[in-house]
């Protein structure tokens, strides 16, 4: 058994010479989604020509290195606590070798390779800040929705002792269960994340009905909106109303339901927006149909604003920024932290349904790249 060396340094590259050629056998790889290598000592470690690399620990507290398809590098680790770390074949820039190395290991032989990795110390704890966020802000996901749901016990037993006499003096419009929405939003999302208004002087008046108009980018859009205290009703998939304590609440609030794909579900919410607005109450419309999975505005829908032409009503633009941030789309289960603004655009008014949309989108996406 012939016996090498193994040279560094180990930014990129590691050279492994062999006694018995003139020739070395080079491994170059990335470390660029690697933390920094532990301190342990390279007692000893066979390979063989290899097309990937893998590097990581046993159960044993034994560093390994993987040669895919040809066969294995066990490392004695010297130091208990060094770091667990690892490559991904993917991550390979490239891999070369000397023929005669590769013709003397189709005879099955090994290079044994003995050296020792400077550095003793242990490695630094900045090498896992990525670790960290995600913990946080999965506890502050859990914080977030144990907050909401005991908030929301409480709320909807007042809203249920409320909502006979909603429902006999305020049918429409609903403003005492819009109140008790907008207490249970703010209480939520008070400990969480700031919520920053612009613009409130372009609302109109709580007895002026209106069709509102925003971009979706998450989940916390609502709990957002539902702090401005305004009397709309939102659009919302049938399937939510089976949730209990929250379902229950959106029916006695008189939000709008909606299948989707269902043409027939799309007219009965349509012909409900026109007559709620003829009552006298307000509506509101995410036109991009669902939320933005990248932040960027998509196209808008022109149910809203056909709506909006047809019973005369002004169209308000809202722009949310930060909330998809917070709580990207897909994950829902965290929470990360920052702050949320909600510019209120000025009321566009017109009986073009198509103006009044690319009118608004227009001011939103205008509102988006200023931010960005």
């Amino acid at each position: 058994m012939n016996c090498g060396s193994l040279h560094g340094p180990f930014d990129g590259g590691v050279i492994l010479k062999n006694q018995g050629s003139h020739s070395p056998l080079k491994f170059r790889y990335s470390w660029k989604s690697c933390p920094s290598p532990g301190p342990f000592s390279l007692n000893s470690l066979k390979l063989c020509s290899c097309r990937g690399v893998r590097i990581g620990c046993s159960q044993q507290k034994t560093a390994w290195l993987k040669i895919s398809n040809y066969g294995s590098v066990s490392i004695q680790r010297k130091y208990a606590n060094a770091a667990l770390w690892k490559f991904s074949p993917k991550e390979f820039e490239g891999w070369y070798y000397d023929s005669k190395l590769q013709n003397q290991n189709k005879l099955s032989r090994y290079i044994v390779v003995r050296s020792e990795l400077a550095n003793t110390g242990t490695p630094d704890a900045a090498a896992y800040p990525l670790l960290d966020v995600q913990v946080g802000s999965k506890v502050r996901g859990i914080c977030f929705y144990m907050v909401t749901a005991i908030v929301a016990i409480f709320l909807f037993v007042l809203m249920m002792v409320a909502h006979p006499f909603v429902l006999l003096f305020d049918r429409y419009r609903r403003k005492a269960h819009h109140f008790i929405a907008k207490v249970w939003a703010t209480l939520t999302v008070t400990p969480f994340f700031k919520v920053e208004f612009e613009g409130l002087e372009n609302l109109p008046s709580h007895n002026t009905p209106a069709v509102y108009v925003s971009n979706h980018q998450s989940f916390l859009d609502i709990y957002t909106l539902l702090t401005l205290g305004r009397s709309f009703k939102f659009i919302s998939k049938t399937g939510i109303f089976v949730f209990p304590i929250i379902g229950w609440a959106m029916f006695m609030m008189g939000v709008i339901p909606l299948k989707r794909m269902d043409s027939r579900s799309q007219l009965d919410c349509f012909k409900r927006c026109m007559d709620l607005i003829k009552k006298g109450a307000s509506v509101f419309f995410f036109p991009e149909g669902t939320r933005s999975r990248d932040g960027k505005l998509g196209s808008f829908k022109k149910g809203a604003f056909s709506i909006a032409a047809k019973t005369g009503v002004p169209v308000i633009p809202i722009t949310l920024m930060g909330t998809g941030n917070i709580m990207p789309v897909g994950k829902e289960g965290i929470l990360n932290s920052g702050s949320v603004k909600v510019v209120i655009h000025k009321p566009i008014e017109g009986k073009d349904p198509e103006l009044l949309c690319n009118g608004s989108r227009s001011i939103i996406e205008e509102s988006l790249n200023c931010q960005g």
